[in-house]
């Protein structure tokens, strides 16, 4: 019986070095199918939504976990994380994306432009 777990742990001793040597990240190793359809169906349903950027966010998805990064043209925002009131484009990020089966939490990590500075830097 002994020896049956000395081979087993040298067994996962090889598998971690081979995937190490392989140059394959913890993250990208557990991308799972369930998550990469999660993230399908969430691209999906951010481009069709008419009220959200959909084209300036990136979505990561982890064991079910959705994480929204990306800039965000917003002219009340003054710099802040979360703008303030009702109606926030976070808001409304958060609210298409929860509506997604499978979706057990969601993350920002937005940055908030002044939506003059990305006209700006559009036209230049």
């Amino acid at each position: 019986m002994r020896k049956r777990a000395s081979t087993f742990q040298l067994a996962v001793a090889i598998c971690a070095g081979a995937i190490a040597n392989l140059g394959v990240t913890a993250s990208a190793a557990a991308q799972s199918p369930a998550d990469s359809m999660l993230k399908a169906r969430v691209e999906a349903a951010l481009a069709s939504a008419s009220d959200v950027p959909a084209d300036s966010i990136t979505v990561e998805v982890s064991d079910g976990v959705v994480t929204l990064s990306g800039s965000v043209a917003c002219e009340e925002c003054g710099g802040r994380r979360t703008p303030p009131g009702f109606g926030t484009v976070q808001q409304s990020l958060g609210a298409v994306v929860r509506a997604v089966p499978g979706v057990a939490r969601l993350e920002f990590k937005l940055r908030y432009e002044p939506a003059a500075a990305r006209a700006g830097g559009a036209g230049a």
